[in-house]
Order: structure tokens, then C-alpha cells, then sequence
């Protein structure tokens, strides 16, 4: 929020006012022990600061609880000390922490205010199961709906982002983990009220943060894969700058195909990455041969040719391609057995190859290089047909023109203007240069 345009500060001042007024609302007749709201502020503030060092997320629990234990204003107080030293927030920008503190206070207000109305409280004090879980939810979808919005506020008034689009994309994306900490803090509210007290609330906090552990390692490990991903294409493009952006499209016509043959969610994920590191072997490939210009050599053609299998050695160390590596070394066989590198024919090309060679021929007849034009979809198409059979699987074909008739395809330049004469070419990409850069 370095350079949060005036009408966003304004914003975010009203809000700030809003939340100040809700903390100096009086307290109702309902006892509010100044040390329970102590406890679980303190309580948040050091998850928040332990969520947002390790676990890169934040830390609702608490709050939550909070909002079930605790008239509105006293619940709102809790989130103030937490908003206001948050560990994840970078020093200088008061602004940024202001923000926070004030709309954690105007969505746990909102929460108990909902859950105080629904009679919450004395649900949680008997315990009444299951009665206690309604109140409890609509509590949860209250406070998860006023961050959405809030946050949709802002981010149209910082960045022009369009209101109604931006709040559901926050919230649905936040519900799903606000509902579990809101089970947590239910669980945290319920053994506060019983015999055990406190002390057993606490408790709840242990699992839930072994759980929260869990699931942030997932994700790191993710973003590590894609990192991979990322790093490995742009070396792949800035080595062989006539493809550059194909292999991100190959990657979503090997999705597309996968999609209309039914693949589960998980190899539909694999083919599309199988996709875009179709062509990673290039970096084993001498420069001067991907970007000569005249025609190659035979000497030359089966150095280049020799890409696939440089590709499989290259990511035979990343475990979470499975089966893409085979997509890898074998997209270009043929059906009729005189692809490369091994000559393989039918059914013994694994699926995920036959996949990939359909996306790939696609998308290099479809985009613009710097030695000839783009063919129009509907004449690729066309290609691909008449190969089919003898170099193309037919159903990979017929997948892809259903999908593309659904979908539609949007091919893009990758590469400099034709400086010289388009060259014939077949989609098996044997003859001529273009052969040479697919």
C-alpha cells in the first residue's frame, strides 16, 4: 500500500472509524472478564506472528472462538493487538497493519453479533449439539463475507479491480479454510464453557496447528514444483527464442485433449506439464543449431533429434512428473513406427505422448515463427486429420477439433515477423527448418 491512490486511504479511514466506533459500543449486561480478553488476544497474537513466520498464512482460530465466547465489542478487541504487530507486515507501512486490525475487528463484530442473535451463546454454555453448530456456521459465512468484501473494496479502489468479480474470487477461495478454523474455535468455545475451562481449550490449538503445518508444507512443495516448472521453460525459451511461449500452449492443448478423453483432474494436471516441458531436451541442443537459418544437415537433424532424449535425462531426478517424462522422450514417435527417438509404433507409444505430439504439431502450425506464417486452425486441423493413422493418433485428433470447437484457440506470435519466405512443411515437422524448431 506504498502508493495507495487517495480515494483507497479514505477507504480505508472510513472503515478504520467504523471499526473504532464498534470497540466503543457499551457492553452488554453479558459478563465479559477483562483477563478473557487478555488471554485470547494474547493468544492471537502470538498464533498470527507464528502463522504468518511459519506457515505463510494467518491465524482465525482465536478470533473465531472469540466471537462465540464474547459479546461483539470485547470479541472485536481481540483481533487489535495481533492486526497491529503482525509479524508479516513490513515495518514503515502503518497503513497496512491499520487496515488489517480494523476490518478483523468489523468481521468479528459482525460474527458475534450473528451469533449472539441466533442464541449462540447459550448453545455453546449447555453444550446443545447439533443445535449449536447453526449458529456457529452462519457466524463463519458473516465473517468470512465482510473480509471479501472489505478486501474487494479496497483492491477496486487501489487497482481498479472490478468489485463483484474480485469479492466472490476472495471468497471462495477463503471459505473453505475460514469454515475450519471456525470449527476449531467452536471446539476451543465449547471446552472454554465446560468443566475443564481454559486450560482444555488450548488444547484445540495443538492439532490445529499440526493439521495447518501439514497442509502449508503441501503447498510450499507445490510452489517449489512450479518453480522448477518456471525456471526450466524460460531457459528452454531464451535458448530457442523462435518457440518462445510455445511450450505454455502446448501444455494447454495437452490439457484440452485430456480433458475431453475424461481424464481424471491428476493426469490431466501431468499431461499439461508433460506439455509444457515437452521440448526442455533443447538445452542439451547446440544454439547455432536451433537458430540457424538455412536448412540443417542430416549430421545436424539427428543431433537435434536427439532432444527428447536429453529432455527425459534432464528431469529424471523430479519425481512429481510421473508419467510426463515418458510424454517427454517419445512425442515424437509416430504411429507407423518412423518417429524418433526409438522408432516406436501403436500402442506401444504411451498415451500421454500420442497426447503431446497432437498438441505439439497443433500449436507449431497455428503460431507464427520468424521463418513462415501461421496456418488458420481450421487447416491445421485439416493436417492433423490427414496424418492421423500414420503419424497421429486419430482419437488424440478428434479430441482436441471437439475441444477446440468448445473452446476455441487463440494462437499467438512467438517470435519476429517473417523476414524471408514461408518454407513448405508437413506436421510430422520433417522437412525443411520448421521441422527443426518444433
Amino acid at each position: 500500500m506504498e502508493a495507495v491512490p487517495a480515494r483507497a486511504r479514505w477507504y480505508v479511514a472510513g472503515v478504520t472509524v467504523c471499526a473504532c466506533a464498534l470497540l466503543l459500543l457499551p457492553l452488554p449486561s453479558v459478563r465479559s472478564p477483562g483477563w478473557a480478553i487478555a488471554l485470547l488476544a494474547a493468544l492471537y497474537a502470538a498464533g498470527e506472528q507464528l502463522a504468518r513466520r511459519r506457515l505463510a498464512g494467518t491465524f482465525y482460530p482465536v478470533l473465531l472462538a472469540g466471537a462465540f465466547l464474547l459479546p461483539p465489542p470485547a470479541a472485536a478487541l481481540v483481533a487489535v493487538p495481533g492486526a497491529l504487530l503482525s509479524h508479516g507486515l513490513r515495518r514503515g507501512v502503518p497503513l497496512r497493519r491499520v487496515w488489517r486490525a480494523a476490518q478483523l475487528v468489523v468481521a468479528v463484530w459482525a460474527a458475534a453479533r450473528v451469533h449472539g442473535a441466533l442464541g449462540g451463546r447459550d448453545a455453546v454454555v449447555t453444550p446443545d449439539f447439533p443445535y449449536v453448530l447453526g449458529p456457529a456456521g452462519a457466524a463463519v459465512l458473516v465473517f468470512c463475507l465482510v473480509l471479501a468484501v472489505l478486501d474487494a473494496g479496497v483492491l477496486a479502489l487501489a487497482d481498479h479491480a472490478p468489485v463483484a468479480r474480485t469479492w466472490r474470487g476472495v471468497f471462495g477461495r477463503s471459505l473453505a479454510p475460514v469454515a475450519v478454523h471456525g470449527l476449531a474455535g467452536l471446539m476451543m468455545a465449547v471446552l472454554w464453557r465446560s468443566p475443564y475451562g481454559p486450560v482444555a481449550a488450548l488444547l484445540v490449538l495443538l492439532p490445529m496447528y499440526v493439521s495447518w503445518w501439514v497442509f502449508a508444507q503441501y503447498h510450499r512443495e507445490r510452489a517449489a514444483h512450479r518453480a522448477t516448472i518456471r525456471a526450466l521453460v524460460q531457459a528452454v525459451d531464451i535458448k530457442d527464442g523462435y518457440t518462445r511461449g510455445h511450450s505454455e500452449r502446448v501444455g494447454q492443448a495437452s490439457m484440452m485433449i485430456a480433458r475431453e478423453l475424461g481424464l481424471d483432474d491428476e493426469r490431466v494436471e501431468v499431461l499439461r506439464l508433460a506439455g509444457i516441458l515437452h521440448d526442455v531436451g533443447k538445452l542439451g541442443v547446440p544454439t547455432r543449431l536451433l537458430r540457424k537459418d538455412g536448412p540443417l544437415t542430416p549430421e545436424e537433424r539427428r543431433v537435434i533429434e536427439l532432444h527428447p532424449e536429453y529432455g527425459h535425462e534432464i528431469t529424471r531426478g523430479i519425481s512429481f512428473l510421473g508419467e510426463a517424462r515418458a510424454a517427454i522422450l517419445h512425442h515424437h514417435e509416430r504411429l507407423d513406427g518412423s518417429g524418433y527417438p526409438y522408432g516406436l509404433s501403436g500402442a506401444q507409444i504411451p498415451e500421454c505422448a500420442r497426447v503431446v505430439a497432437v498438441a505439439d504439431a497443433f500449436d507449431a502450425m497455428t503460431s507464427t515463427r520468424s521463418y513462415r506464417r501461421a496456418r488458420p486452425v481450421a487447416t491445421a486441423l485439416e493436417e492433423l486429420r490427414r496424418c492421423a493413422g500414420a503419424q497421429f493418433d486419430p482419437d488424440m485428433v478428434e479430441a482436441l477439433t471437439r475441444a477446440l470447437a468448445r473452446e476455441g484457440w487463440h494462437p499467438a506470435v512467438t517470435a519476429e515477423e517473417p523476414a524471408m519466405p514461408p518454407r513448405p512443411r508437413s506436421a510430422s515437422g520433417g522437412r525443411g527448418r520448421s521441422g527443426a524448431r518444433r
